[in-house]
């Protein structure tokens, strides 16, 4: 299971590290890394807030652009038998894009 906080419209994943007895918090989808520890949930967002405050400060003074980009494609491993499934399709159908397919699961969730 995937712990999430969002901080500032920021998602981190928050893990329990049991070495230091602390929480550690890390930001996802920026364009570089931002992490953060505390020992409770409120010193958690405290810290994620002044963490990603830093990242974003240094983001503009270099013109970076906090979020990463995504070019819009992604590669999918399966099994090859269901790869032969979805590439040839059956002898009549609905012909839909796998935009739309994507779409309409990454919504149903």
């Amino acid at each position: 299971m995937i712990n999430l906080m969002e901080i500032d419209g920021y998602k981190a994943t928050i893990e329990y590290d049991p070495e230091i007895e602390m929480y550690r918090g890390e930001f996802v989808r920026l364009n570089g890394g931002s992490d953060f520890y505390a020992a409770d949930i409120e010193g958690l967002r405290r810290e994620g807030a002044a963490s990603l405050r830093v990242f974003l400060e240094a983001c503009q003074k270099r013109g970076i652009e906090p979020r990463k980009p995504y070019s819009g494609k992604f590669n999918v491993r399966m099994p090859t038998e269901m790869h032969a499934g979805i590439a040839e399709p059956p002898l009549s159908y609905e012909p839909e894009s796998g935009e739309s397919t994507i779409d309409s699961k990454v919504r149903s969730h």
